[in-house]
């Protein structure tokens, strides 16, 4: 299966509870945003498994740390991850608790005048926050 060497490369053995979380992540014509109970959920519809929250908690961090998945915080206690890992642009539904894509030319330049000594910019993200 085509996933096993991306989870080895992960650092993760091929069970067939990770190659199920591998299909439902990265099977998808589109990108898609979620958090590791909303995959629990789509893994639990899609495949009929139960699979252990710990091991979606554990794959998916382990694929963020492998550049796989792009994690977007959006306050203290709430993260969102992402299977489109370019760096793009976000809308916040608060009311919905949704994430939408903004794509780099949906917004303007952004100006960074301030500079940390010794550190680079390597990327800029703007999440702009809704609400009704």
């Amino acid at each position: 299966m085509k996933y096993i060497e991306k989870l080895r490369n992960s650092g993760l053995r091929p069970t067939k509870q990770r190659l199920q979380i591998c299909h439902v992540l990265f099977e998808t014509k589109k990108t898609f945003h979620f958090t590791i109970n909303d995959l629990a959920k789509k893994i639990k519809k899609q495949t009929k498994s139960n699979i252990s929250l710990a091991t979606v908690y554990n794959t998916v961090h382990a694929f963020e740390n492998k550049g796989y998945l792009k994690q977007i915080p959006i306050n203290s206690n709430q993260t969102y991850f992402d299977t489109n890992i370019s760096d793009h642009h976000h809308f916040y539904d608060l009311k919905e608790e949704k994430l939408i894509d903004l794509e780099n030319c949906d917004v303007g330049p952004i100006n960074i005048k301030k500079k940390i000594n010794g550190k680079k910019i390597k990327s800029v993200e703007v999440l702009v926050k809704l609400e009704d």
